[in-house]
């Protein structure tokens, strides 16, 4: 009953919050709980929507996110985007969309065998869900982007979301990027990180205005590296969503302070992702101003988590279907000069000014 009521007054709270979105035509950002998977939804100004992975397999988070996606007024899902195909980041696809329906997809092309080279007769039924969704699809390379439309009036800010690098292939640096020499190239130790489908994560830019948002699904240590050495093309950060949900197999120490992100996010379950090595590096970051959690790591002693009034979830819920799912709310202003997050659970709001880039 306990949890109940507050789903409630969370789905209350996040209603307004949305109509308010709305009406005041500001781009917002969803950090949907999916107990350690990835499900990031993007509403813009124009309420158009956007959802970057579709966490795990089953009922469970497709109910959540279709929850979320609901009281924030959508009917449909415009854009369906998939960073890489481990069941955590597309497994709840199929659930979905038999509740909301997707307008196109963007992936990676389908590989006919376990990425991973672990799950040969599995696989292709994990995968079974995906490949019968019957959107039209785009195939993502770097420089994709998803055609968002542009905000209405003169001089309205710019919005965009392109594909930075996918399948372990990067965008070329522009020509100012290219004469800039990363000064961070070369300070971070290697790391043998085992190959997966992590390595092949589509990487992704939101730009509105001045604003902009990272989210680079599961990237691993090495990628990570050569998008910003020997010189950086993703440029300085907003707002960091931490890679592979806090894994130390991710979050290069160069990388994230390279891009210079103002908040972090992590999308990590109690005992998914948040390890003591991802923890140091984001609690070490000398740009940071906040750091936020969907839930509170127990991987690390509880100082290493971020204050528990910016952690959406602080208790471990068992079984893990009985968690409330409290969601993190991001709101970029309509000029894209200030953005605020907020966790509607526990009344925690608090506004960051854009940084100059």
């Amino acid at each position: 009953m306990k949890n109940g009521l507050r789903l409630l007054l969370g789905l209350a709270l996040l209603t307004v919050g949305a109509r308010a979105g709305k009406k005041d035509r500001t781009l917002e950002v969803y950090f949907i709980d999916s107990e350690g998977g990835g499900s990031t939804l993007i509403v813009t100004p124009n309420d158009e929507s956007v959802l970057i992975d579709a966490g795990h397999l089953g009922a469970r988070d497709a109910g959540w996110i279709v929850t979320a996606a609901k009281a924030a007024g959508l009917t449909k899902i415009d854009y369906l985007v998939l960073t890489h195909y481990h069941s955590d980041h597309f497994g709840a696809a199929s659930e979905i969309v038999k509740q909301l329906p997707f307008g196109k997809i963007y992936q990676r092309e389908i590989p006919d065998h376990d990425p991973d080279g672990k799950s040969a007769s599995t696989f292709p039924l994990q995968v079974r869900g995906w490949r019968e969704l019957t959107a039209p699809r785009v195939t993502l390379a770097p420089g994709t982007i998803v055609p968002l439309r542009p905000v209405a009036g003169a001089g309205g800010p710019k919005l965009e979301l392109r594909c930075l690098a996918t399948d372990q292939k990067i965008v070329a640096p522009t020509a100012a990027q290219a004469r800039q020499r990363n000064p961070l190239a070369g300070t971070a130790p290697a790391k043998i990180v085992v190959p997966s489908d992590d390595d092949n994560s589509a990487v992704f830019v939101l730009e509105y205005g001045g604003f902009r948002f990272f989210d680079g699904g599961d990237l691993t240590w090495h990628l990570e590296e050569q998008l910003v050495a020997p010189v950086n093309v993703v440029g300085l950060v907003d707002v960091y969503q931490t890679n592979h949900h806090g894994l130390d197999s991710s979050n290069n120490p160069m990388f994230v302070q390279s891009l210079a992100p103002v908040v972090s996010v992590m999308n990590n379950g109690p005992r998914k992702g948040g390890q003591p090595g991802s923890m140091a590096v984001i609690n070490a970051a000398p740009s940071l101003q906040a750091r936020y959690q969907i839930h509170k790591s127990l991987n690390v002693p509880a100082a290493a988590n971020a204050p528990d009034e910016f952690i959406a979830n602080l208790e471990e819920a068992q079984p893990a279907d009985n968690c409330p799912a409290n969601f993190l709310k991001l709101a970029v202003a309509p000029d894209g000069k200030h953005y605020t997050i907020s966790i509607p659970a526990n009344g925690h709001a608090r506004t960051y000014a854009t940084t100059a880039k």
